[in-house]
């Protein structure tokens, strides 16, 4: 079986580029290419990576793809491309042209909630199912209510949480957060991932513990068939070495059955994003 981390970037950094990248984050301003992934992921026995777009910029997808070129242990790509765009179908069609692109995301954590529900946006959503194309969603726990809306207009599109929609765990709030996953995981047609948590939390004092509630949530509302395991590598390093992060992973599941792992850490990942 196929061990799948389903959610880490690469990059090239530049200060404009990246400006998310706050000072507090000091330690990921600087270049990651696969290079620096590989040793991590034999350590840990993962067989290969979804590259997930930092960038919002074509050049971003095209960056990626060419590096799954260079790497077969990329399996996939989640690029970005304007879902807002007139000439959308278009550059779906010449996208479709490129097996390794599996997805794509187009980040929705800094517009308002009502930006998705736009009708060029929803446009955009709904051709993606047409041409094979997954959809990552990149949001805040106050999206929720709008991203249920979304989901509810495009039923036939295959969709993936990322990051457990960020919950506020620093401020110790989850039942609102609890309430908007419930109401999403209600649709099949969504996935969720387990990432991101940790630069959710209190990067230096956080424990296991204060993890628990959120990844109960998710368990129960999305269920073991509809959960997979991300990094989020290298924007964890802010919070934890990839070690820390999958053995957080590896000892909530540890007993989980052999099947449910496996799905978890790959079989998940291999069929909501069609990877070979």
């Amino acid at each position: 079986m196929l061990r799948i981390d389903a959610h880490q970037h690469f990059w090239k950094y530049h200060a404009s580029t990246h400006e998310w990248i706050n000072e507090e984050m000091a330690v990921i301003r600087k270049d990651f290419y696969p290079e620096a992934l590989v040793p991590l992921l034999k350590a840990h026995d993962i067989d290969g990576c979804m590259a997930v777009q930092a960038d919002q910029t074509e050049e971003e997808t095209n960056f990626l793809l060419q590096l799954s070129n260079e790497h077969t242990f990329i399996k996939g790509v989640v690029g970005w491309i304007n879902l807002c765009s007139e000439n959308i179908e278009d550059r779906l069609q010449y996208y479709k042209g490129f097996t390794a692109l599996k997805g794509f995301r187009f980040i929705l954590q800094d517009k308002e909630p009502s930006f998705m529900l736009a009708p060029d946006f929803i446009k955009g959503i709904s051709l993606l199912g047409q041409y094979g194309f997954t959809y990552d969603i990149l949001v805040f726990p106050h999206h929720l209510a709008a991203v249920l809306q979304m989901v509810e207009q495009c039923p036939d599109q295959s969709f993936v949480l990322d990051h457990m929609a960020k919950p506020l765990i620093k401020e110790k709030q989850i039942e609102e957060w609890r309430l908007g996953i419930q109401a999403l995981a209600q649709h099949k047609n969504v996935f969720c991932k387990l990432s991101g948590l940790i630069t959710e939390a209190d990067w230096n004092y956080y424990t296991e513990a204060d993890l628990k509630p959120y990844i109960d949530t998710i368990v129960l509302a999305f269920g073991i068939d509809r959960i997979m395991f991300g990094s989020d590598w290298p924007v964890c390093l802010v919070a934890a070495s990839y070690a820390r992060w999958i053995k957080i992973i590896e000892d909530y599941f540890a007993n989980h059955t052999l099947e449910e792992k496996e799905k978890i850490f790959g079989l998940n990942a291999i069929k909501f994003y069609h990877l070979k």
